[in-house]
């Protein structure tokens, strides 16, 4: 799938699995863990991770650096915020989940993480969490809500640095269940220009279906 493209120290990708180097020894989700002289490698599962997914499907644009400033939007559990700190172990990864009962468990997993900041709020409001996000080289946005492309635009508008990441996992029946995927891919297209240059487009397919991967320079 054109996975070994990507370069990264703190990363292992392999013809059938991937790896994180383990910023805190053990699982986070119940994956597989192995150890050899540098440490420890934590396995980073497509299925449960459309960032990995992105990386399988052949994504060039790997802009994660060890001091990366990160802000996560939809953040859940932890699942891809827990690798996306492993890549970033001197950098901070500002992890927005609206839910309370899922950021408990995020909060139990920054507990061990001192580079993750969870942030319980709705992405919808950057301006109630901006005074508490650093601005941010990274922004990475799993809300699947009809709004999708919208609370990209807000948050990247305040918080995204001028030349900063944007990704984007696009969920089409969150936009429109009756509708053509394509057709509503190629309507976000249009959306995203403007304020954003498409680097990749990445279709994730068989990691999960009716999703979109964008990965943008902000303009």
């Amino acid at each position: 799938m054109g996975a070994e493209k990507v370069d990264n120290p703190l990363l292992i990708v392999e013809k059938k699995a991937t790896f994180t180097k383990a910023l805190v020894k053990g699982p986070v989700y119940g994956e597989k863990t192995f150890t050899r002289k540098d440490g420890q490698w934590r396995e980073w599962v497509p299925k449960r991770s459309k960032l990995c997914a992105a990386i399988r499907k052949g994504m060039r644009q790997f802009p994660f650096d060890n001091d990366s400033t990160v802000l996560y939007l939809g953040a859940a559990s932890g699942t891809t915020v827990s690798h996306v700190s492993d890549l970033c172990p001197e950098g901070m990864i500002f992890a927005v989940e609206f839910s309370p009962d899922t950021g408990r468990q995020l909060m139990l997993l920054a507990k061990k993480r001192g580079n993750i900041a969870p942030i319980i709020a709705d992405a919808n409001q950057p301006i109630t969490y901006a005074p508490r996000v650093w601005p941010a080289e990274i922004l990475y946005q799993d809300v699947a809500q009809r709004n999708q492309v919208d609370i990209l635009k807000r948050n990247a508008q305040m918080l995204l640095k001028q030349g900063g990441t944007a990704f984007l996992c696009c969920k089409a029946r969150s936009i429109d269940v009756a509708r053509n995927p394509a057709d509503i891919f190629a309507q976000v297209r249009g959306e995203l220009k403007g304020m954003f240059q498409i680097l990749e487009e990445l279709d994730l397919r068989p990691f999960t279906m009716d999703h979109r991967f964008y990965v943008m320079r902000k303009l």
